[in-house]
């Protein structure tokens, strides 16, 4: 009995309108890393939740080396031990990263925080695990890479022996990934127990010893990793087989949709310009890639292209209109789409319903308002044709409040509406961030299907599969410069390791001359 450290026995969670844990049963060993599979919605998030605390059960009950265990809140999962890295980060971002690692267990003496003995603490526990972070930095102001490590460091400053990673890779960089993955490995080996939920099936065959895998609530089997393969574990998921590679036919490139012309965006964090006179084309009829390693620029090259930051310098035009000053609504309505890197910050108003997202860069159009009236029928019907063909999950259909679906519904919602709308260009960053197989299948079609239409993509993405599989061409981007233009059907994710380390950069279109 005492094999499994951690026992969650015939769990049920119900939500309005949705029983999201069905009489699940998990069991994790000692010194393990078990994977939790399944599709956007499986209930994999409600499950570790009631594990932490955050969400009691209707029905079940938790055993720990055995005995049960009542597990009210978040304190209750630390004090035995437990600690979660959510998918959504839970930090302060006003605060420093040692103020997030110690808040709540704040060390103390006749009343005062000490800090100096909180700090050394920090600093020895990101050396002996390989997660440098500066402890006087503000989390608003450092990569969403370096705050998950500060979630990570916050575990084990808890001393939590049950670690619980929610999503953990799907904002980390390839060689972060690696980093993370030789961590877990690391924790289990000091006999740390780890429950992993991810939906990607690479990293589960890569770290983990048993897969546990769910399907709309209800649990399917757990397999050991030994005895099984990535289709096997992808047909218990979505019930059905899954297609890894994109097809597509070779592109076919018309006119100029975006015209960059030396763009400089400044930085947040340090006095060097975070983009430095980048100059590139998207034709329509083509997807071009963004590609590098994540705090390369990337992201404030995104925010002036969007509107959400001013340029220094340079100019854009979007379908031959000048639009470097034009406002966020004016470059959507000249035939710009969106889909943010952040969905919380920039892609969703969390309190509104769905069906209130789903028109949130439309409601102005006669289709949705008349004399300054929204016509819910019209918004109702929408809504449901595209919870429909993207296959949202939620507990309550079009009405639904966004905060409470899971993280890869909401990420549909956003490409669902940025897709459907009218545009020339669709800038799509990390598109399939968060989502299962088969939805990733699903949006890599629709990218191409856009292309395929005569529109222009512009994709930024991390992951080195997508990059090499959804892009006709790869500009590679490294300290906020583009430093070289590759082939996908000729280049190698070796080589284009090389130029998103900078290790190797062209400035010249060798593609041209190859």
């Amino acid at each position: 009995m005492e094999e499994f450290i951690i026992e969650m026995l015939n769990i049920t969670k119900e939500f309005p309108g949705i029983i999201a844990n069905d009489n699940i049963t998990l069991r994790l060993k000692k010194g393990e890393i078990h994977a939790l599979l399944g599709e956007n919605g499986a209930g994999k998030s409600t499950l570790m939740s009631i594990l932490f605390g955050l969400y009691q059960a209707e029905k079940g009950e938790i055993k720990m080396n055995g005995k049960p265990v009542k597990i009210n809140n978040p304190n209750d999962a630390n004090v035995l031990g437990i600690g979660m890295v959510h998918q959504h980060f839970k930090l302060v971002e006003i605060f420093t990263v040692l103020e997030n690692i110690i808040l709540g267990v704040e060390p103390s003496k006749s009343g005062f925080i000490q800090r100096k003995e909180a700090r050394e603490k920090v600093l020895q526990l990101s050396e002996k695990y390989g997660l440098k972070v500066n402890p006087d930095a503000l989390i608003e102001k450092i990569s969403v890479g370096m705050q998950q490590r500060v979630e990570i460091l916050k575990m084990l400053y808890r001393e939590n022996d049950i670690l619980i990673f929610d999503e953990p890779t799907a904002v980390l960089t390839p060689q972060e990934i690696d980093e993370l993955m030789e961590i877990m490995r690391g924790f289990a080996r000091e006999g740390k127990s780890i429950l992993f939920i991810t939906h990607k099936l690479n990293e589960i065959m890569a770290v983990a010893d048993r897969c546990t895998v769910l399907w709309k609530g209800k649990y399917k089997g757990t397999v050991a990793i030994k005895d099984t393969n990535k289709e096997e574990l992808s047909r218990m998921m979505v019930g059905r087989d899954v297609t890894f590679k994109v097809d597509k036919k070779d592109a076919n490139p018309g006119k100029v949709v975006l015209s960059v012309q030396n763009v400089t965006v400044p930085s947040k964090t340090h006095k060097n310009n975070a983009v430095k006179n980048v100059s590139f084309d998207v034709r329509a009829g083509e997807i071009v890639c963004l590609a590098g390693i994540d705090g390369n620029g990337q992201t404030e090259f995104v925010s002036g292209l969007t509107g959400l930051e001013k340029l220094s310098e340079g100019s854009i035009k979007l379908c031959d209109t000048n639009i470097t000053k034009a406002s966020i609504r004016t470059r959507s309505k000249t035939g710009m789409s969106h889909i943010p890197e952040d969905r919380h910050k920039h892609g969703l108003v969390l309190d509104y319903s769905l069906e209130e997202n789903m028109v949130l860069q439309r409601y102005w159009e006669p289709e949705f308002q008349q004399s300054g009236f929204i016509k819910s029928s019209a918004v109702r019907s929408y809504s449901e044709k595209l919870i429909e063909q993207y296959d949202v999950r939620s507990g309550q259909g079009p009405e639904t409040v966004v905060r409470s679906m899971s993280g890869g519904n909401q990420q549909k919602t956003i490409v669902a509406r940025e897709i459907d709308k009218q545009h020339q260009l669709l800038v799509a960053v990390q598109p399939t961030r968060g989502l299962d197989v088969g939805a990733i299948e699903y949006i890599h079609r629709q990218l191409v299907a856009t292309r395929d239409a005569g529109k222009a993509v512009l994709l930024v993405s991390l992951e080195l599969d997508e990059v090499m599989n959804v892009s006709d061409r790869i500009l590679v981007m490294y300290e906020g410069e583009i430093v070289g233009e590759l082939d996908p059907k000729t280049t190698t994710v070796q080589e284009l390791g090389l130029y998103m380390s900078g290790a190797k950069r062209n400035t010249v279109k060798e593609i041209e001359n190859a």
